[in-house]
């Protein structure tokens, strides 16, 4: 800067300049009066003037324009904003010619304390001059199609390319329009564009549309055209030019990915193996095909375990066995195929070789020709199909997935007279490898889902009883496909003294670990209630269970971690005694049961509510509530009531006046609450456990009050044989006798008073010795020499089953005998 303030002379010879190269433009700092403050090199190359005939002088003699003052000052207001300016202006040369430069502003900074501006400019220089037939040549052979067309859009003159694209001769559309050469290629749009051009003045560019051309008619092209006004020197719209580009290629590839993502939406909506395999088929008609067949191995149509084709590493010399699996048509009902879905197929396209299943390697058959040699083993039918339809191109991809060989799928044209390119056998390749991989996650959730279904009704009970106490239905229905199965299950449990024991349950979780878990938590039930346990405790014992098995690690897949495998579960226990024709019940988070009495009225009687299981620390209590003859108990799962709206009280208002409806028998009222209740699709399990009330009559119940006295057990003894011969249960007289003499003496001997003998007839003939004391009897295997404790061993011999349960005042020691089949009262139940 030194060197330009001192106005030092350039150097002899300077290097050439870089076009693009900013540093050697013309510079010169300016003050805010205009005074020139600093001047480079660039500045003297520029202008003539050397830095000492110009620096502390005033600029506004180079500037060789009408003095503008409005717009100076709007410069300099705009650069002292903190942006510059740039813009073209004339300027005076030393030896005065003028020059128009190209001249920018900085932004206004200090220099100490005076306001400077930093100017730079380079020469505008010359256009290039081209000669006429340079030109001509340009525009004739250039790429892009090129029209001229005057203000009534008649062609005046084209260049060779668009004569190309459209297939029409220059000589058939100079003085025609587009619309009348090429009719349907949405000339009418086209033109409305070019008179908006016309009207405006305003350019139209990049405006894309898919056409035919006669140069290729059958095949779609996509163009993008431009068009802008022609102006003469008087600024007058003459005509119009447009210019075209063929982006075909572009526009399939737009096409092809707008295809799949398409795809992606419409196949593999659904967990289900033909459903996804026909909406493949569905959505390659008419877009892509004009029929199109997907064959499927029957071994992935199974809900067993894979086949010999299965798996890609199966052997190739076997033919695969496969059934149609999905189809579709440009024809109303596929007339075309000559296998309907469902049906078995073995077709493998020329030239029939198997492994082209296990190498994945589409076959692309541009021109079908019936009566070529390649299709002289195909069957006849096949071949008059193609003949009458007139099937001309073919595409068959296999349909892989996980290294897992799935079926075949094939598409085929006869409406559409393009036959296939190999570019088609890409788009074939990737909605294929879709619906493959959407197939797969179908087939393997398909036989989850089945084999937890399997297990889960495996776990349930086949047939269920309720004696005399209780007349029972039930209905069990697993989830759809897409919510898995559940961990829902229920039960009726026969306990001592014509008791029963009703229990209704839900695993959290769906598929085979919940169903697996319900197993666990139903057997361990059963085994807490045959252990006479009251409902609340049986439920805080359950509760330990599942604590348990929520703490069990299970090995994580590909990491040394520990994954909870139970999660938990709510439970509803309840016990129904005939005889005084009360309810105990507790529940652990679960729906309440809903009762309806003989006479209609509906309740949600609700037992002390627990929390879930699986939580702990906190205790279940039991409530008790007396049923009339005849009342209707229902125990359910929250699937039955939640409903589509998810409102649960809703649902039980729903589930009770279903109930209190007449039917004429109670399976029948269990299949009609399910139906109206569950709403499609089922989203959960529903379980649904129906119990009408009976009340055990009073000469089918016998009881003494024992004396505490030994001599007492002879009486006791013959009194309970006449009862039983007054039964008509002669055969069972000795029986009875042996097992009252034992139990009331041990009752007697160990235990306190008071002692009450109790005989029972139903579907077995129990017998119960109740007792003042809480003592565990326990069942001793005597040595024979051994002089007493073989009472429990002989009553344990002599009963079907026996037991002890325990009570507020002490405990009852039972045991039950089998009535002959002949003298048996019949029992009811349901399944």
């Amino acid at each position: 800067m030194e060197s330009v303030r001192n106005g030092s002379d350039p150097p002899a010879s300077a290097p050439p300049r870089d076009a693009f190269d900013a540093s050697t433009d013309a510079a010169a700092v300016l003050g805010a009066d205009g005074v020139v403050l600093a001047w480079t090199r660039g500045a003297e190359e520029l202008l003539g003037y050397r830095a000492s005939e110009i620096v502390g002088a005033s600029a506004a003699p180079l500037v060789a324009m009408r003095t503008d003052p409005a717009r100076v000052a709007g410069v300099v207001e705009r650069c002292r904003s903190g942006m510059g300016w740039s813009g073209l202006i004339t300027v005076r040369h030393h030896e005065g010619r003028r020059i128009d430069v190209d001249l920018r502003v900085s932004a206004a900074f200090r220099i100490g304390g005076d306001e400077c501006f930093l100017l730079s400019a380079r020469e505008r220089r010359p256009q290039w001059a081209v000669d006429r037939s340079v030109l001509d040549g340009f525009l004739t052979r250039s790429p892009v199609g090129m029209a001229v067309m005057d203000r009534d859009l008649r062609y005046v003159w084209l260049n060779d390319t668009l004569e190309r694209f459209g297939g029409v001769p220059r000589e058939q559309r100079l003085g025609r329009r587009l619309s009348e050469v090429l009719p349907g290629l949405q000339g009418e749009t086209i033109e409305g564009l070019m008179r908006k051009v016309l009207e405006t003045g305003v350019p139209v560019t990049d405006y894309e549309y898919v056409g035919w051309s006669w140069a290729d008619p059958h095949r779609p092209h996509a163009y993008s055209t431009s068009f802008f006004p022609l102006v003469d020197a008087d600024d007058v719209i003459t005509g119009v030019c447009y210019m075209v580009l063929d982006v075909t290629e572009r526009w399939n590839v737009r096409r092809l990915l707008a295809l799949v993502n398409e795809a992606g939406n419409s196949i593999g909506r659904t967990l289900d193996v033909t459903r996804t395999a026909q909406e493949l088929a569905d959505f390659a008609v008419p877009r892509f095909a004009d029929f199109v067949v997907v064959d499927l191995l029957e071994s992935v149509l199974s809900t067993t375990g894979p086949g010999t084709w299965l798996t890609a590493e199966g052997p190739a010399s076997a033919r695969p066995v496969m059934r149609r699996a999905g189809m579709s048509s440009v024809r109303e009902g596929c007339p075309e195929a000559v296998a309907r879905v469902g049906d078995p197929v073995d077709f493998i396209p020329p030239p029939g070789d198997m492994n082209m299943l296990i190498t994945g390697e589409p076959v692309l058959i541009p021109v079908l020709d019936p009566s070529d040699a390649m299709w002289a083993d195909e069957p006849a039918d096949r071949l008059t199909s193609m003949r009458e339809y007139g099937l001309h191109s073919l595409i068959s991809v296999p349909m892989r997935a996980r290294n897992t060989v799935l079926g075949l799928a094939t598409f085929l044209r006869s409406v559409n007279p393009v036959s296939f390119q190999p570019d088609d056998v890409l788009l074939a390749r990737e909605l294929v490898a879709r619906a493959a991989l959407c197939v797969d996650n179908a087939r393997r959730y398909t036989r989850e889902h089945t084999a937890a279904v399997t297990l889960q009704r495996s776990l349930l009970p086949h047939a269920l009883t309720g004696g005399e106490a209780l007349e029972v239905a039930s209905r069990y229905q697993p989830a759809d496909a897409t919510g898995g199965v559940g961990g829902d299950w229920f039960d009726v449990i026969p306990l001592s003294g014509a008791r029963v024991g009703l229990v209704v349950g839900d695993v959290v979780g769906h598929g085979i670990t919940a169903a697996a878990a319900m197993g666990r938590l139903r057997t361990a039930v059963q085994t807490l209630a045959d252990m006479e346990m009251p409902p609340d405790e049986l439920l805080a014992h359950l509760d330990d269970l599942v604590l348990r098995l929520s703490e069990e690690p299970t090995a994580d897949e590909g990491a040394n971690q520990s994954a909870t495998a139970f999660l938990g579960a709510t439970c509803l226990y309840a016990v129904y005694d005939p005889v005084t024709r009360r309810c105990t019940m507790a529940r652990a988070g679960h729906p309440p049961p809903v009762v309806v009495t003989p006479d209609g009225h509906v309740s949600f009687p609700e037992p002390p509510a627990g929390p879930p299981l699986g939580l702990g620390g906190i205790a279940f209590e039991s409530g008790e509530m007396e049923l009339p003859p005849g009342s209707l108990l229902g125990l359910y799962t929250d699937g039955l009531i939640e409903g589509a709206d998810g409102d649960l009280e809703s649902g039980m208002a729903r589930l009770g006046g279903l109930l209190a409806r007449p039917a004429p028998d109670l399976d029948t009222q269990c299949s009609a609450a399910v139906q109206d209740l569950v709403s499609l699709p089922q989203r959960d399990d529903i379980a649904l456990l129906l119990a009408r009330t009976r009340v055990l009559d009073a000469d089918h119940v016998v009881s003494w009050d024992v004396p505490v006295d030994p001599a007492a057990v002879a009486d006791v003894r013959a009194r309970a044989t006449r009862q039983v011969e007054a039964w008509g249960f002669t055969e069972l007289a000795m029986t009875t006798e042996l097992i009252v003499s034992e139990l009331v003496t041990n009752a007697i001997r160990h235990a306190a008073s008071p002692v009450r003998l109790r005989l029972l007839r139903d579907s077995r003939l129990a017998c119960e010795v109740a007792d003042g004391s809480s003592t565990a009897p326990r069942l001793r295997h005597p040595r024979s020499t051994d002089e007493g404790g073989r009472g429990l061993f002989l009553v344990a011999q002599l009963a079907h089953r026996w037991g002890v349960r325990y009570t507020p005042e002490g405990k009852i020691i039972w045991a039950e005998q089998e009535i002959p089949g002949s003298l048996a009262s019949p029992g009811t139940g349901a399944a």
